[in-house]
């Protein structure tokens, strides 16, 4: 029989654990909270950008497949079309210290400045929690959110998983898809697509 203190522990963890399942991200639902430090130190929470749309980039800048999207312009192209009409776009850096992809703040800054990125901000994830939490299986891994804070879509950033610069343009990009459309009050296509790229070095 449980004594009063294990069940409080069992209490305890039933109810940690119901947390943990109410934050996993799902498409249409309420896309989980989160507060973290960018690049300059600053901290920003999801709920600061209530009332815009959020593009989610998950990000390794030694990935191949990041590579691809950086060294073509492509997602800075994105980056700087968006953010231009107002949408916040967060990179986001799950890889944990000591993996590929994590880098301290100077070198960060660095490659941001060299790739000409027009990020809203560049965040750092180095506990995987908030990766975890949104599912983000590679790099790139994208998420839209609308001003509402519902997750309108997750996946990959566009319809052809390689690594290979000249595929982009025959590409379908589901991200400025999925913007276009809900900016449009049209629906979305696709909502939900395969992730490609490297693993999260979580």
């Amino acid at each position: 029989m449980l004594n009063i203190k294990n069940m409080s522990a069992v209490i305890l963890l039933l109810a940690f654990s119901a947390v943990l399942f109410a934050q996993k991200a799902e498409i249409d639902k309420t896309a989980p909270g989160f507060t973290l430090k960018d690049s300059n130190g600053k901290e920003h929470s999801l709920s600061d950008f209530k009332g815009k749309y959020v593009v989610l980039e998950w990000i390794n800048f030694e990935c191949p497949f990041v590579k691809k999207h950086y060294n073509s312009k492509n997602m800075q192209n994105l980056q700087k079309e968006y953010t231009g009409k107002d949408v916040v776009w967060l990179a986001v850096c799950s890889s944990a210290p000591g993996k590929q992809g994590n880098f301290d703040n100077a070198e960060i800054n660095e490659r941001l400045k060299d790739h000409d990125a027009n990020l809203t901000a560049y965040l750092i994830d180095e506990s995987g929690d908030v990766g975890r939490a949104y599912g983000a299986k590679t790099t790139p891994h994208m998420y839209v959110i609308n001003p509402e804070g519902t997750l309108l879509y997750a996946g990959g950033i566009d319809s052809i998983p390689s690594a290979d610069i000249d595929d982009i343009e025959d590409a379908t990009n589901y991200v400025s898809a999925a913007l276009d459309a809900a900016m449009g009050g049209k629906e979305i296509a696709t909502k939900v697509s395969k992730p490609y790229g490297c693993s999260v070095k979580y």
